[in-house]
């Protein structure tokens, strides 16, 4: 078969020049792949989380910079302006934010990334040539179609799942599940009809209005069901919600790194995407979630709906001061601190480790007790502490501490709640039934930090241990009643 002869155009002339350096620009792919890794090995652990962001920030550089070089046709100066209003805007996001709200900042920024992964596959779709992905008859290549129509689908998705994150997290919509009829058939209607789209796109022969009208349903489909997914989650479920966005985030940048040719987008979309699948995993499995109830969306939606929800009635509960507490304190041989969310909006974490020093001194035992879906997203507490400077040797897991509060003087919680509700293990009704919780009925004394008697946690469910005789309620602005404390104990 004898091709028509095309004259050299700017495209070839860059293709060839990406070619001539393409051993180079594989080397330097595979450095930042390697520090990718390291990135993720660095971030498993608190201590070696500085060392795991340096290591992501090199990787990243690397690939930037080896993008930039090996794309003549790129208009650089425009890049470059881009690159510098887009790092303006998130270094003052980042000098600003409070810890409280990274929460909602993580959700926001994974929606950024579902749309930049949309935004890539539109542009390829309506300008293939300048991305080198049409096929000898002058049409889009099939496999691409496949790999564009999923990358759109996935971040669009990603996009408007997270904005409906952000939405509940920041409390601009209310937290609490929000249950469509049918939302199940639905949700899987809409998935079938993506992947049947998908198909008859990949398909397509000829470019014209109906190839269009493909893309821009799959695209338009994919922006609901995101939506429809993550509206019936309930706040207790938000950390697994943000894990669950963060790995739909990197696989809509894999699936775009295949239509760009581009590995170092392949490998660190594959990175995100399967460490944010794993982390999920594990989340669930801390909260004895399915997970794939996690990918269906609304998961433990039923029972939030039930009598957990039910109004407060009005019960016995003892009200104790900085002073009894302080007391209590010094008497304790242990004491097991499990900071929550509220701990977090108070920013009480430098004066909680302060308390904790002051009783290491006067020979009583501290450990700080950290559950997995503790705050609003996965490792929120443990950055807190962290930041704190509490040792790390003196921070535990749920599975590591919780046999050790029936020998525990005195339970310490602050600004939790949902992490330590027994309702998780005794009322089926209840949207947190099933999620391993924190023994602290067990202890000899429970110490609860709470702002008032009036909130019953972010799940809105109340809990049994205000009621109990060894339980004493401080009630008021975390960071204020633990200061209070300290004076105590230095009397």
């Amino acid at each position: 078969m004898v091709l028509p002869y095309a004259e050299p155009t700017d495209l070839s002339i860059a293709a060839d020049a990406v070619r001539a350096v393409e051993p180079w620009v594989a080397v330097a792919y595979l450095i930042a792949g390697v520090l990718f890794i390291l990135a993720l090995r660095g971030l498993s652990s608190p201590a070696t989380s500085r060392a795991g962001n340096r290591y992501g920030m090199a990787g990243m550089l690397i690939a930037v910079v080896t993008t930039l070089i090996t794309h003549e046709l790129a208009n650089l100066g425009e890049i470059v302006i881009a690159i510098a209003i887009g790092g303006a805007i998130g270094f003052v996001i980042a000098r600003r934010i409070s810890m409280t709200a990274m929460p909602q900042l993580v959700a926001a920024f994974h929606s950024l990334v579902g749309l930049a992964a949309v935004l890539v596959a539109v542009a390829a779709f309506l300008n293939p040539s300048a991305f080198g992905i049409l096929g000898l008859d002058g049409n889009i290549l099939a496999v691409t179609r496949v790999e564009m129509a999923l990358g759109a689908a996935i971040g669009a998705i990603t996009f408007s799942g997270s904005v409906i994150a952000f939405a509940k997290l920041n409390g601009s919509m209310s937290g609490a599940p929000i249950l469509l009829p049918m939302r199940h058939a639905i949700n899987l209607g809409i998935l079938l009809a993506i992947i049947a789209l998908t198909a008859a796109f990949a398909v397509a022969t000829e470019a014209g209005p109906g190839e269009g009208a493909l893309f821009w349903i799959i695209v338009a489909l994919a922006f609901v069901v995101g939506f429809l997914l993550i509206i019936p989650i309930g706040g207790a479920d938000m950390p697994v919600v943000v894990s669950m966005l963060n790995s739909y985030s990197g696989w809509a940048a894999a699936a775009m790194g295949f239509t760009l040719h581009n590995s170092a987008m392949i490998i660190t979309g594959a990175l995100v995407g399967s460490s944010g699948a794993i982390l999920s995993y594990i989340m669930c499995r801390a909260m004895n979630r399915s997970f794939v109830s996690v990918i269906a969306g609304g998961f433990g939606a039923e029972a939030a709906a039930g009598p957990a929800g039910a109004a407060r009635i009005d019960r016995p509960w003892k009200r104790g001061s900085a002073d009894d507490a302080a007391f209590l304190l010094k008497e304790a041989n242990q004491v097991i601190v499990i900071p929550g969310y509220g701990m977090a909006v108070a920013q009480a974490q430098h004066v909680l480790r302060e308390m904790g020093d002051t009783l290491k001194e006067q020979g009583v035992a501290v450990k700080y007790a950290i559950h997995p879906v503790a705050g609003r997203m996965p490792g929120h507490m443990n950055v807190l502490l962290a930041e704190a400077n509490v040792p790390y040797d003196d921070v535990f897991e749920l599975e590591d501490i919780n046999h050790e509060f029936a020998q525990t003087d005195v339970a310490f919680v602050i600004g939790a709640n949902d992490v330590v509700n027994p309702a998780a293990k005794t009322d089926r009704s209840s949207p947190i039934y099933g999620m391993p919780v924190f023994d602290v009925g067990k202890a000899k004394t429970v110490m609860f930090i709470k702002r008032s008697m009036g909130g019953a946690g972010y799940s809105g469910v109340d809990n049994e241990v205000f009621y109990m005789d060894r339980t004493m309620m401080l009630l008021g602005d975390a960071k204020k009643m633990v200061e209070e404390i300290n004076k105590a104990l230095h009397d």
